[in-house]
């Protein structure tokens, strides 16, 4: 019975764990869930083998993960500005936009794994995030969110439409990432980046939108900013001023994380900082820098590989 568990769970791993990075924005917390969730098939599998593993292994998934986000908001007294962990992938291909511009329609898989999606998430309650993945990521349609979460096909409904509701703010500003907006993030990254290295307190100004806000997560574990930076000014001087003290960089590297350009950076270590880090940045329709984000802590970075050739881990 095992080999038979075993088989079903390696056809759908990838899917489990794409539905639990989205639900919980950690990419180690995914691979728990997804281990966790092998560990339930193997000891209570569902009755009838022959049907579809998909609908039983989605549902256990999808509630250690509203468990887990349940957990993670009551214990609270996070320290500093929470960010999602930066995953490495090779962005798919990109799915046709709604040509009716309704941002209700659905979210593709690369849109649904941006920072700034998985950020507005964070209003919504664990079932509300998890209907809303099911149906708008995932193309599940009522009856089978209702069946992975557990609840009645109307309840399913419902929360479905609060989940929708609650991120009015986040679709009526959404970009989705199109090839060309990555391209446009790449170049202003690398120009803000070579303004930061020279020291150029106009250049790195110039890059950056008015109300420009940087926010890092080191998760109580390393030195950094821990209330978010907001202002041209300010967050030129900040990104300056560390530069810096970066005299011992080992590595630095423009890679994707999340369909988006970011930099990888290592340094020695150092008691009290952080030894590696993933820099993100989003762009507005000018260009101009508008959000940095930067991941520090060493949990959120379990999905970085040090290899730059290493194989990285698919969106869908």
């Amino acid at each position: 019975m095992s080999m038979d568990v075993s088989a079903a769970f390696e056809h759908h791993r990838q899917f489990l764990w794409a539905v639990s990075y989205r639900l919980c924005g950690s990419a180690a917390d995914a691979d728990d869930i997804v281990q966790e969730t092998f560990l339930r098939a193997l000891a209570r599998p569902p009755a009838d083998r022959e049907r579809d593993w998909r609908p039983w292994l989605t549902r256990v998934a999808v509630n250690l993960g509203r468990d887990l986000l349940r957990r993670r908001r009551r214990r609270g007294g996070y320290e500093g500005a929470w960010l999602p962990s930066p995953i490495e992938a090779e962005p798919p291909a990109h799915e046709p936009a709604d040509e009716s511009g309704n941002p209700a329609a659905r979210y593709d898989r690369l849109e649904s794994v941006s920072f700034a999606f998985l950020l507005a998430l964070e209003a919504l309650t664990p079932p509300q995030r998890a209907a809303l993945l099911l149906r708008d990521v995932f193309d599940y349609s009522a009856k089978e969110t209702a069946r992975a979460l557990g609840v009645t096909e109307a309840n399913a409904r419902t929360t479905h439409l609060r989940a929708r509701r609650a991120l009015a703010v986040y679709d009526q500003r959404r970009r989705p990432l199109t090839a060309k907006r990555q391209q446009a993030e790449r170049e202003a990254l690398e120009r803000f980046l070579a303004g930061v290295a020279a020291g150029d307190v106009a250049a790195v100004e110039a890059m950056l939108a008015e109300q420009v806000r940087a926010v890092s997560d080191a998760a109580g574990e390393y030195h950094t900013h821990r209330v978010p930076v907001t202002g041209r000014t300010k967050v030129a001087a900040l990104f300056i001023a560390l530069a810096r003290g970066l005299d011992d960089l080992r590595r630095v590297e423009i890679r994707v994380f999340n369909g988006q350009p970011g930099l990888l950076a290592e340094r020695r270590a150092r008691p009290g900082f952080a030894p590696r880090w993933v820099t993100l940045s989003e762009v507005d329709d000018e260009g101009r820098i508008v959000r940095i984000y930067t991941v520090l802590a060493s949990r959120k970075l379990t999905s970085v590989t040090g290899d730059a050739h290493s194989e990285s881990r698919p969106l869908r």
